[in-house]
């Protein structure tokens, strides 16, 4: 029997598309965060959203309500805004307070949870997401939302024909990664943000173009490994997401080596 076959497209298809909708926002975000040398900022602050939502939760309000979202958001919001404080505060002790932030936001959602019986599966669907289980009506929203963030950072860009301010990067940042945790988990919204940034760091030439093609390479791939061998979707599409970016950036590299080679004269 052609393994291929046992592929449900009802299931892969909107997985895949929730997969693209999140790189739209996550890659420039990331390029940005590569660029600041924040790295782990959206650890920290996909963590605040999750905390977030852990409280919602324990409020017995129902998942993907509009309460939620709400409680998420605005964690998300108000720790976005207290980093953005440190760049200017502690610029050099910045990245240690974005690690304290995101360790005391996972433990303090561990806390919560702890009076919970089903506090590990709830952490669990946090942090590694339940991507496969997207239907097409919860991407609607998801695509409103991404596209008013893509049209703030683009087009905002070539109004002041400058970089954004560091306000607005935060707060674009907290809003988009609130809602990709509650769409794939704290996880892929790590990978989606670096990965593909970092395959691209050194490439010259459409790195947007090249980042997202790598990063849809990876999701088909990591979503397809997933269905087949029965695996957990998230942290499949995690390594395969590292694998595939690997492979851009060696190659990458390999190219701007050849070049620098040939223009050096003999």
């Amino acid at each position: 029997m052609n393994l291929f076959s046992t592929l449900d497209l009802s299931i892969i298809a909107p997985a895949f598309l929730a997969g693209l909708l999140v790189l739209t926002t996550h890659i420039p975000l990331g390029r940005q965060v590569l660029s600041r040398g924040i790295i782990f900022l959206d650890l920290a602050i996909a963590q605040i959203a999750g905390l977030g939502v852990i409280v919602a939760y324990s409020l017995g309000w129902e998942a993907g309500g509009w309460q939620v979202q709400l409680i998420a958001m605005a964690a998300a919001l108000a720790g976005a805004l207290l980093l953005y404080a440190t760049e200017t505060l502690w610029e050099d002790n910045q990245e240690a307070i974005i690690g304290c932030a995101f360790v005391l936001a996972a433990s303090a959602g561990i806390l919560v949870l702890s009076s919970n019986p089903h506090g590990g599966e709830a952490l669990k669907d946090l942090l590694a997401g339940q991507i496969l289980w997207v239907s097409y009506s919860q991407l609607i929203p998801v695509a409103i939302i991404y596209s008013a963030v893509l049209a703030l950072w683009f087009g905002l860009r070539v109004v002041r024909g400058k970089q954004q301010s560091p306000l607005l990067f935060y707060s674009l940042f907290a809003i988009s990664v609130t809602t990709s945790v509650q769409l794939v988990g704290v996880y892929l919204v790590f990978a989606s943000l670096i990965m593909p940034a970092l395959a691209v760091q050194k490439v010259r030439q459409h790195p947007l173009l090249r980042a997202y093609v790598t990063g849809a390479c990876a999701y088909a791939a990591g979503l397809m490994l997933s269905a087949l061998w029965d695996l957990p979707s998230g942290a499949t599409i995690v390594c395969a997401m590292a694998l595939v970016c690997g492979l851009s950036a060696a190659v990458a590299n390999g190219k701007l080596k050849a070049s620098q080679d040939a223009a050096v004269p003999l």
